[in-house]
């Protein structure tokens, strides 16, 4: 919840536009703005106050905790220039809100975060548990001081600077082993280990912990690490197992007693067999998703004398998952680029992509970021490339122009890539939708995308879409329309239309769509001249309901109340 605070007219107009953008979201304090404060910082995770930034300080100052504990703090000044990130830059991901806040205020966000201004990932915001001296080596990364990174496995890491990684006082870990950090050593801890747990009904969760925790300290490995408890779907809502997971801070996942059953553990028994319908659950459990038994089943000790063990458990590590982004970049302008697009282009230690389109967001990388691009002609080498990056461990991003789910990058890519990397796809604005905004509104009925290139698809497969496309009286976008190798394919198309329309059918033209150079223009299906088309252009022909209004090319939707 965000705790909204002001003192002044202008600040309740403000306040009262951020609330209304975000239902549900906010809580308004009224009353005394001391008290406010006092309560906002209790009861919110973070808090937007349309208060001069030393008073803020002052109010705060008290009641500040610690960097885990406190609450992301965003300013807001009177004229509405600015939104200061002031307290919880990462941990209470004031930084972000500071841009939120901007964003629907129309003002400057502010963030005076180190790593931030020098767009370097903070350690504190990757996502997983940091310990060490974190400071110390930050200041190092900033400094460009090197600083060696030691990892057990390669993870999908944000870009990193150049100078970490070598040799250097200051030392990265990335490990799920108990270590005691040096002086100047910050550990991060990935995401690497699943606990199967089992249970007897009625298991007590300090039992159920214990075990946990006993059997993680002692095989030498961080709980940090832990990603999730695994146990069988009828111990789903076992006190016990589901207070463990809650006090790990992890989710607890379950799986069928038949899947269990399916998985070759070390050491089954009968008895779970007889309850549950598996004869393994804690091993099978932890191995449900595949990797290696560190620990194999252990039984819960100290029980009360005369009373049996009830809880059991095993520790898995599974190797680390790539993650491949295939990411849309858009029709070319940079404010078509989506934001999660640049999340996902910060986020990839290693870009993947036509050098052309490197190009264009090259300024958005973040220092460190590997490249690798080449000319036209290398899709399937830049697809396998980018699974093969991904598959190595790393945070990839493929990247492709409009959307990259159409005539781009992705379906080659997700062809070549099985199930062992995680996959993320970023929608863009295809070529066919920037056309249609700049034409007016062409696709407002039903419509189609045919590629008329016949360099991988056979003009027969290409014909008998478009005549398929004519006979059902459907809206046409053509792509890939005319080249110099290719002059007669869009004169063929547009006949084959013909066949079935009036020659006077709006027809619209746009080239560099969205581009300093984009030009477009509304023509008649007969008045088309194909010369004056080419590879940057697309072709939208309307259908027997498109009209042309006030130059622009209009399809009804066909609704009951239009006429």
């Amino acid at each position: 919840m965000i705790g909204l605070i002001s003192a002044t007219a202008a600040g309740a107009a403000a306040r009262d536009r951020l609330a209304a953008a975000w239902p549900g979201r906010t809580r308004v304090y009224e009353g005394p703005v001391g008290r406010s404060v006092e309560l906002a910082f209790a009861e919110c995770d973070q808090l937007v106050c349309f208060l001069a930034t030393g008073a803020v300080v002052r109010l705060i100052s008290p009641l500040l905790a610690g960097k885990s504990a406190d609450p992301g703090v965003v300013c807001v000044d009177e004229g509405q220039r600015y939104a200061v990130s002031l307290l919880g830059g990462h941990g209470g991901r004031a930084n972000e809100l500071a841009a939120q806040v901007a964003d629907v205020l129309g003002c400057a966000p502010v963030v005076t975060t180190a790593t931030d201004a020098a767009d370097v990932p903070g350690l504190d915001t990757l996502g997983w548990p940091v310990e060490g001296a974190v400071a110390s080596v930050t200041r190092a990364v900033l400094d460009g001081e090197p600083v060696a990174l030691r990892a057990d496995a390669v993870w999908p890491l944000p870009p990193l600077p150049g100078h970490v990684g070598g040799d250097g006082e200051a030392v990265l870990r990335v490990t799920d082993r108990v270590v005691e950090p040096g002086a100047r050593e910050a550990v991060l801890r990935p995401p690497s280990l699943v606990v199967g747990v089992g249970a007897s009904k009625g298991a007590p969760l300090d039992e159920v912990l214990g075990l946990v925790e006993e059997t993680l300290r002692d095989a030498g490995l961080s709980a940090s690490s832990v990603a999730a408890l695994a146990t069988v779907d009828a111990k789903a809502q076992e006190p016990g197992i589901v207070g463990a997971a809650e006090r790990l801070g992890v989710p607890l996942v379950t799986y069928a007693p038949e899947k269990l059953a399916s998985i070759t553990v070390p050491n089954p028994s009968g008895a779970p067999l007889a309850a549950v319908g598996t004869p393994s659950v804690a091993e099978a459990a932890a191995l449900a998703e595949g990797g290696e038994l560190l620990v194999p089943k252990r039984k819960s000790r100290g029980c009360p004398a005369g009373r049996a063990a009830m809880a059991t458990c095993a520790v898995v590590r599974r190797a680390p998952r790539g993650r491949l982004a295939v990411v849309g970049l858009g029709p070319g302008a940079r404010d078509l680029l989506t934001p999660r697009a640049t999340q996902e282009l910060r986020r990839a230690s290693v870009l993947v992509g036509l050098d052309q389109y490197v190009d264009q967001i090259r300024d958005l990388l973040r220092p460190g970021t590997r490249i690798v691009e080449s000319g036209l002609g290398a899709e399937e080498e830049r697809a396998r490339t980018a699974v093969a990056e991904a598959r190595a461990g790393h945070a990839v991003a493929l990247i492709g122009s409009g959307d990259a789910g159409v005539y781009a990058m992705a379906s080659p890519a997700l062809a070549e890539a099985s199930g062992d990397i995680d996959v993320v796809g970023v929608p863009g604005v295809t070529a066919a939708l920037a056309a249609a905004a700049i034409l007016g509104a062409p696709l407002g009925h039903d419509h189609v995308s045919i590629s008329l290139s016949d360099l991988h698809t056979p003009w027969e497969v290409i014909e008998r879409r478009v005549r398929a496309a004519a006979e059902a009286d459907i809206v046409v976008t053509f792509y890939n329309p005319r080249s110099r190798g290719r002059d007669w394919q869009l004169p063929k198309a547009l006949s084959i239309l013909s066949e079935h329309r009036d020659p006077g059918t709006p027809t619209g033209v746009v080239r560099n769509a969205s581009r300093p150079d984009e030009s477009s223009r509304v023509t008649t299906l007969a008045g088309l001249d194909p010369a004056t088309v080419d590879m940057m252009t697309v072709v939208t022909v309307g259908n027997t309901a498109t009209r042309e209004v006030a130059g622009r090319m209009v399809t009804p939707r066909g609704y009951r109340w239009q006429s």
